[in-house]
């Protein structure tokens, strides 16, 4: 991982380039195994997408950052 770990709230970009914001992290499976939830940056919660790779997450801007200057 080059930088910190994505978390919610974060803006991202994952590994097919695509901007996202991490909306949940949570178990999934058998394992368990934790997942990263991803909703478009625009268009609301319709279109969701995982990962288990946070790795291939790239961090654009913290939640925090976010919220104090959208």
């Amino acid at each position: 991982m080059s930088g910190p770990q994505a978390w919610v709230g974060d803006q991202v970009k994952d590994a097919a380039g695509h901007g996202a914001i991490v909306t949940d992290v949570r178990e999934k499976g058998p394992g368990p195994v934790p997942v990263w939830v991803l909703r478009p940056i625009y268009g609301g919660t319709f279109h969701q997408w995982e990962t288990d790779a946070p790795d291939t997450l790239t961090v654009i801007r913290r939640r925090a950052e976010r919220i104090a200057d959208p």
